[in-house]
């Protein structure tokens, strides 16, 4: 949904091979899987069961290969969302997604700070508070603190990055972000090569 073109695009200037699918036996022969988004959160989960793909997610998380979701697909990642009543996702990280508040202009769009809670080799290379580019209206909301590798602000403190093992989550837009948008997606091509 959305961004699939860009962030295709994205992986070739950080020097790795990708291409664009909706098969899940792709995803299953797949080194490292990608899943990008933008859109709502229901049309996106209806998309992923309609084609399988989301047994193919879950299967490839389990497997371990590396895993990246961006915005949308980080937000896919967890339990549930509450955008426009509570809509089940994949349940791969404990937790909901939640609408950023009132009180600040939404969506979140443009460049903001992250502040790394713990190290990743997703962020090798780059310094703490590093900005990085949004456009979201939602947040994720982890129940489980330890999964929390970067937090951002605004008008509320939320996890921009997340990650366990072999699976990543980011809420900003690396193939947006300029050469340190491109370090991530660099360091994420390393960590499929290592596979």
């Amino acid at each position: 949904m959305g961004n699939l073109r860009s962030v295709l695009k994205g992986l070739e200037a950080a020097g790795w091979p990708a291409r664009i699918t909706a098969t899940p036996r792709d995803v299953d022969r797949a080194a490292g899987v990608v899943l990008p988004g933008v859109g709502a959160f229901a049309d996106a989960v209806r998309n992923l069961r309609a084609t399988g793909l989301d047994e193919a997610i879950i299967r490839a998380v389990a497997a371990g290969k590396p895993f990246l979701g961006i915005c949308l697909g980080q937000q896919l990642l967890f339990e549930a969302s509450e955008e426009w009543g509570v809509t089940p996702g994949l349940g791969v990280f404990p937790g909901r997604v939640r609408r950023l508040p009132a009180a600040v202009k939404v969506p979140h769009m443009g460049w903001n700070e992250v502040c790394f809670r713990r190290p990743s080799p997703l962020f090798a290379g780059i310094a703490d508070g590093a900005r990085f580019y949004f456009v979201h209206s939602f947040y994720i909301a982890p129940t489980e603190a330890a999964i929390v590798l970067g937090e951002t602000d605004y008008g509320v403190r939320f996890a921009s990055a997340v990650g366990r093992e072999n699976v990543f989550g980011i809420q900003f837009h690396p193939e947006k972000s300029s050469l340190l948008g491109l370090q991530v997606l660099r360091n994420f091509g390393g960590m499929v090569k290592q596979c």
